[in-house]
C-alpha cells in the first residue's frame, strides 16, 4: 500500500468517526428536549393568575411565611422574619420618603440624601434582591465600599475642592477643628461603656466627626461586620447637619455672640497653599503612617488644584469624578436601609451613639471658640466652632446661615472653612491613631 492510499484511508476513517459522533449527538438531543417538555406542565388560567400573584410585591409583603431570603452583598443570607418582610419594609419605605422630603422640599444636602434614600427604596423591593451579590446595589457595594475605594476617591475630590487659605490666614482656627474631634473620643468611651468591644467602639466613634468616608475606611479595617450600620449612621448625620447643628449652636451662644463680625483675613500666597498639603502629608508619613491613605488622597487632590498646571485633572476630581462616586456611594450606603439591616438593635444603637457624638463634637467646637475669645485680641464668632466637625462644606454653610440670620450681611463662610478643613484632617488623624492601636 503506497502513501497515497494510506492517506485516503485515514481520511475516510476520520469522516466515518465524525458521522458517528454527530449521529450519537443528534440522537441524544431529542431525549433532552423531550425530558424538558415532559417537565413543563400546562396550567389553567386560574393557575397562571395564581402564579403571577405569588410573584407580586403585594403578596410578598402580605405573606410573612414565604421563606424569602435577605439580600447580602457577600452572597450569604437567611430567611427573613415576619416583621422584616412585611411591616419592617413599610416602615423603611416611609422613612425613605421622609428623606426625599428633606432633600427636595427642605434642600437638606440633596446630593447625599437623594442617592441614599433611593438606594434604600430599591433595597426594600420584595423578591428583587437588589442588595444581593449579583444585584445592582450589591455590586455597587462590593465595588467600592467593601474595599475602601470610594472613600479614598471622595477624599481626593474633597481635597481638590478645598481651599486651605482660610486656615493658613488664621491658623488658630485649627484648634476649633481639634476640639470638635472630642465627639470621636467621647463616643468611643460611650460605646465601650454600653458593651461594645474596644475595636468595635473605635470603628463606631468616627461617626462623631460626621466624616462618612473616614467612617467607612476605619469600619472596614476594624469592624467589617458593622460596616453597613456605621456607613448609614455617618452619612445620615452628614446629610442632616442643617437639622442637628443650629439648635445646639443657638443654645450655647447668645444673640450678641452670634452677631460678632470677624476681621477680614489676610491674603494667603499661592506658594503657601502649594506647600501646605505636602507638609501635612510628610508629617503623616513620619508620625502616623496609618492615616496616609486618607490624607494622601486628600493632599493629592489639593496639590493638583494648587499647582495650577493640571486644571483638567483638578476639574475632573472636583466635578465628574466625585459626582460619579457620590452616586455609587449613596446607592451603596442606601442598600443598608433594608429593613433586615436597619431596624435592628445594633444599628439603632449605633445611630443613637452617633447622634450624641456628633452633637458633642459640635458643642465642644462652639465652647472652645467661646473660651478662645477670652484670650484673643480679635473676637471670634463662636458659631464657627461648630464647623470643626468634618462635614465639609455643609457645616460651614450652616454656620454662615445662622450667622447671617442673627446679623444680615455678616458672612462667616470663609472664616468657618478654617476649622472645617482642619476637622477633615483631624478626623483622618484620629482614624490613624485608632488604627495604630490595633496594629
Amino acid at each position: 500500500m503506497n502513501i497515497k492510499q494510506i492517506i485516503i484511508s485515514l481520511l475516510f476513517a476520520l469522516i466515518a468517526s465524525s458521522s458517528m459522533v454527530h449521529a450519537t449527538t443528534s440522537h441524544e438531543v431529542p431525549e433532552v428536549t423531550e425530558t424538558a417538555k415532559e417537565a413543563y406542565k400546562s396550567k389553567t388560567i386560574t393557575e397562571l393568575m395564581t402564579s403571577f400573584w405569588q410573584t407580586t410585591g403585594i403578596n410578598a409583603i402580605l405573606d410573612t411565611d414565604d421563606g424569602e431570603m435577605t439580600a447580602e452583598p457577600d452572597g450569604s443570607g437567611r430567611v427573613m422574619t415576619a416583621f422584616e418582610s412585611s411591616l419592617g419594609r413599610i416602615i423603611m419605605i416611609i422613612i425613605v420618603f421622609v428623606l426625599f422630603y428633606l432633600a427636595i422640599a427642605k434642600n437638606f444636602e440633596p446630593l447625599l440624601l437623594i442617592p441614599i434614600a433611593f438606594g434604600g427604596l430599591l433595597a426594600n423591593i420584595p423578591l428583587a434582591h437588589m442588595g444581593g451579590e449579583h444585584g445592582m446595589l450589591g455590586v455597587i457595594y462590593n465595588m467600592g465600599i467593601a474595599n475602601e475605594f470610594y472613600p479614598l476617591i471622595i477624599f481626593m475630590g474633597v481635597g481638590a475642592m478645598t481651599d486651605f487659605g482660610p486656615l493658613l490666614a488664621n491658623p488658630k482656627t485649627a484648634i476649633l477643628g481639634g476640639a470638635a474631634q472630642f465627639g470621636i473620643f467621647g463616643s468611643l468611651i460611650g460605646a465601650v461603656a454600653i458593651g461594645f468591644s474596644l475595636q468595635d467602639a473605635s470603628a463606631i466613634s468616627i461617626i462623631g466627626g460626621a466624616d462618612g468616608p473616614t467612617s467607612i475606611f476605619i469600619a472596614n479595617r476594624l469592624a467589617p461586620d458593622m460596616l453597613g450600620a456605621i456607613a448609614v449612621a455617618a452619612y445620615s448625620y452628614m446629610a442632616l447637619v442643617p437639622v442637628i447643628q443650629p439648635p445646639i449652636m443657638k443654645f450655647l451662644t447668645t444673640e450678641e455672640e452670634r452677631r460678632i463680625k470677624m476681621k477680614v483675613q489676610r491674603k494667603v500666597h499661592s506658594k503657601e497653599k502649594l506647600i501646605f498639603p505636602i507638609v501635612v502629608l510628610m508629617l503623616s508619613i513620619l508620625i502616623l503612617p496609618e492615616s496616609t491613605p486618607l490624607i494622601g488622597a486628600f493632599a493629592f487632590g489639593n496639590f493638583a488644584k494648587e499647582s495650577g498646571v493640571v486644571d483638567r485633572l483638578s476639574d475632573t476630581m472636583q466635578n465628574s469624578l466625585i459626582n460619579i462616586v457620590t452616586i455609587f456611594l449613596g446607592l451603596g450606603v442606601g442598600s443598608k436601609l433594608a429593613a433586615d439591616k436597619f431596624l435592628v438593635f445594633e444599628t439603632l444603637g449605633i445611630m443613637i451613639i452617633g447622634l450624641l457624638a456628633f452633637s458633642a463634637g459640635t458643642a465642644m467646637g462652639v465652647l472652645m471658640a467661646k473660651l478662645m475669645n477670652k484670650f484673643t485680641k480679635d473676637p471670634i464668632n463662636p458659631l464657627i466652632g461648630a464647623a470643626g466637625v468634618s462635614a465639609v462644606p455643609m457645616s460651614a454653610r450652616v454656620v454662615s446661615k445662622v450667622g447671617s440670620d442673627a446679623r444680615p450681611g455678616n458672612i462667616l463662610l470663609m472664616h468657618a472653612m478654617g476649622p472645617n478643613v482642619a476637622g477633615v484632617i483631624g478626623s483622618a488623624v484620629a482614624a490613624g491613631v485608632l488604627l495604630s492601636i490595633f496594629k
